[in-house]
C-alpha cells in the first residue's frame, strides 16, 4: 500500500469489525535491518469484513491469505470474503482445541496458555512450516489470522519475527499489543454467546509473559526458536533468505570513502 512521504506508518490499521489487524513492519533486526512496512500483516478473523472495512481491506493491496483456524471454524464463521481474490491457504496449526471461556479461574493463566502454545509448536509443525513458506514465497502483502489474532497468529508472528533476527524484546511487544484489544474482543466473546458465563477471568489478554514463558520452553527442549525452526519445523536456509529478502528493508549502506 503506498503512503503520502509525509504520512508515518501504523502499526494498528483500524477497522469497524476488525480489531486486531496490525503491520508488522518497524521492528529492527539484529543487524540493524527494518522489516518492511505494508508487506506482512497479522488479524483476527477476516471473516468479519464487510462494508466499509472490506474497502478498507482491498486498499491494503493484499494478495496472500493465511488462516490459522480450523478447518470447522471456518465451515462455521467462514473466511475472508471474496477468496478467490487470493492466494488463501488454510493450516491449522492447533491440533487440540480448547475453550478459553471455561479454564478454570484458579489456573496459572500464563502458564497454562504457554503449556497450549508448547502443544501448538509440537503438533503443528508442518502447517507452521507451509505457512512460513507461504509468507515468503506467495504474493505480497501478506496476511495471516486466526479467529482473534492472539495466540495462533501471536505464535507464527513470534517465529516469523525469530527467521528476520528481531531481537526478542520486539517479539514480546508485538505479541502484547493484542492487550489493546482484549476489551473488544471480550465484547465480542459475550454477543456472540448470549446466556453463557464467562468463567476465566483473563479471557483475551495477552502479556509478554506467556511468549517468554513459550520462548523459553523453545530454548530449554530445542537449544533456541531458531533450532526449533530450523530442526522439527523444516525451515531451509533458502528459505529464510527468501523470507528476509521479501520482508526487510535494503541493509544500510556503508560510507563511501572520503574526498
Amino acid at each position: 500500500m503506498s503512503r503520502p512521504h509525509d504520512t508515518p506508518p501504523t502499526r494498528h490499521v483500524a477497522f469497524e469489525r476488525l480489531h486486531n489487524f496490525r503491520d508488522m513492519g518497524g521492528y529492527r533486526t539484529a543487524d540493524g535491518r527494518t522489516v518492511t512496512w505494508g508487506a506482512l500483516y497479522r488479524s483476527d478473523s477476516l471473516a468479519k469484513l464487510q462494508g466499509a472495512d472490506w474497502d478498507r481491506f482491498l486498499a491494503l493491496g493484499v494478495r496472500t491469505v493465511i488462516d490459522l483456524r480450523y478447518p470447522w471454524e471456518i465451515a462455521a464463521r467462514g473466511r475472508v470474503p471474496q477468496a478467490e481474490l487470493f492466494t488463501y491457504a488454510n493450516h491449522s496449526i492447533e491440533h487440540r482445541p480448547y475453550d478459553q471461556a471455561e479454564i478454570d479461574p484458579d489456573t496459572d493463566p500464563w502458564r497454562y496458555l504457554a503449556d497450549r502454545f508448547a502443544e501448538v509448536a509440537e503438533d503443528g509443525v508442518e502447517e507452521i512450516r507451509r505457512a512460513v513458506e507461504l509468507i515468503a514465497d506467495g504474493p505480497g502483502p501478506a496476511v495471516f489470522h486466526c479467529a482473534s489474532g492472539k495466540d495462533r497468529t501471536g505464535l507464527v508472528a513470534a517465529l516469523v519475527l525469530t527467521l528476520l533476527d528481531v531481537p526478542e524484546e520486539q517479539i514480546l511487544a508485538d505479541f502484547a499489543l493484542t492487550e489493546l484489544a482484549t476489551e473488544r474482543l471480550v465484547a465480542d466473546w459475550r454477543a456472540a454467546h448470549p446466556g453463557r458465563t464467562l468463567r476465566w477471568p483473563s479471557y483475551g489478554r495477552a502479556p509478554a509473559t506467556v511468549m517468554a514463558l513459550f520462548l523459553e520452553g523453545l530454548t530449554a527442549r530445542y537449544g533456541s526458536p531458531s533450532a526449533y525452526l530450523t530442526g522439527p519445523v523444516g525451515i531451509t536456509p533458502a528459505t529464510v533468505a527468501r523470507l528476509r529478502e521479501r520482508l526487510l528493508d535494503p541493509a544500510p549502506q556503508a560510507p563511501g570513502p572520503q574526498a
